[in-house]
């Protein structure tokens, strides 16, 4: 199989991602910042199909009004002759010193109110460039220190913001959906909505909820010690997968932002094995941009920038490969039989079958024999090994 990509891949990257010059809170840049147009040009070079940004990765924050008519005039123009689209624009209501307690969660209300026509702004650039998600990281919307942030008028004042950025979709009649992007921590202490689970119920509180949903990502979910395909699968279950952004962890430290595939290896097959095959027993599946939200390492320079890039996309086509034939495999099929996997898809009550008659089935209970049934093994080691082996093309 080629591992080059193509456009009907749908791969995305980030312009904070590729444009990333190196600098941490422990030293500065080791490149040099690249023009957002060149980045258009390059990831059409190596066969991406989309791009992202937050407002200020294009248009710096506070530009004029011509100042930033020129930018988009160019951007636009390398759109159009690279074939490149925008397919998701975010938001960065973190990184200007207004935001640092926050943008819609902020104490000081003159803050929220900026915050959010800051937002507003940026959703018509989104509609304007033909995006078909906003995706909304509150990564300063929480706090340090239990005393400093009343949570309750805190996740009211979020709900307020969201439910007001929605609002103002439908009313200008955009087709744009919202999805907001959990996070444990960093740089806040700790953030609101740190998890799928946490997102999920919030959203359900929302006047306009139907346009909200979800952009999870690898390493957020594996820094709160959880599982990322699972995050996924249960968005997915709730039909708010409406974006998803890839990357590579090892285990739980600072937000790594590794190539897809460079961290948890296993997990990432398994996430792959979801988004190419779905769930066993059917059910929904993720149609959106498969989009990495990655960092090239500081120790790159600009060469290693594209190489790390290209790496994201033939990683996911790598596991693509092995996970389509893990899941074509006959002793594949067998060992998910012997699991019983497909058998979950079963309901627990029968077709037809009452509270009444359940309770009066005495082979249910009554004339079980749990003790033969804690004695099957479940064959879950056995089926673990068979996906190892076809990610390792060990067959």
């Amino acid at each position: 199989m080629s591992y080059q990509p193509t456009r009907s891949d749908h791969f995305s990257f980030g312009l904070w991602t590729v444009d990333w010059s190196g600098q941490d809170q422990f030293g500065a840049a080791t490149r040099p910042p690249i023009d957002p147009v060149e980045v258009v040009h390059k990831l059409d070079e190596i066969g991406a199909w989309g791009i992202t940004f937050h407002d200020d990765d294009l248009i710096p924050f506070g530009s004029d009004a011509a100042t930033r008519d020129s930018i988009l005039k160019r951007f636009k123009r390398a759109l159009a002759d690279s074939g490149i689209v925008v397919e998701m624009v975010t938001t960065n209501t973190f990184s200007p010193p207004v935001f640092k307690d926050g943008s819609f969660t902020a104490n000081d209300r003159r803050v929220r109110r900026f915050g959010l026509r800051k937002v507003l702004r940026n959703v018509d650039l989104a509609a304007e460039l033909g995006a078909a998600t906003f995706v909304m990281w509150g990564g300063r919307e929480g706090q340090e220190y239990d005393s400093a942030k009343d949570i309750f008028a805190a996740l009211e004042r979020y709900r307020e913001g969201i439910d007001t950025v929605a609002a103002y979709i439908k009313a200008q009649g955009y087709d744009l959906k919202i999805a907001l992007e959990p996070k444990p921590n960093e740089p806040r202490g700790d953030i609101l909505l740190p998890t799928v689970g946490h997102a999920l119920a919030f959203i359900d509180r929302l006047e306009h909820s139907d346009i909200v949903g979800l952009n999870p990502e690898v390493g957020h979910e594996q820094m709160a010690v959880l599982n990322y395909t699972t995050g996924i699968a249960q968005a997915l279950w709730s039909g708010k997968l409406f974006h998803i952004d890839l990357n590579g962890q090892k285990s739980v430290k600072y937000d790594q932002d590794l190539v897809f595939g460079h961290g948890d290896l296993l997990s990432a097959f398994g996430t792959v094995d979801l988004l190419e095959n779905g769930f066993p027993s059917g059910g929904p599946r993720y149609q959106g941009p498969k989009h990495f939200d990655y960092k090239p390492s500081r120790t790159e320079y600009l060469d290693g920038v594209w190489d790390s890039a290209a790496a994201n996309m033939r990683m996911y086509l790598i596991l693509a490969e092995r996970a389509k034939a893990f899941r074509a495999d006959p002793e594949v099929q067998a060992a998910l039989e012997a699991a019983k996997v497909t058998e979950l898809a079963q309901p627990t009550l029968a077709p037809g079958e009452t509270l009444a008659d359940f309770v009066a089935d005495q082979s249910a209970y009554e004339e079980a024999d749990p003790a033969e049934l804690g004695r099957r093994s479940c064959g879950f080691v056995r089926l673990n090994q068979l996906a190892i082996n076809h990610l390792l093309d060990a067959r």
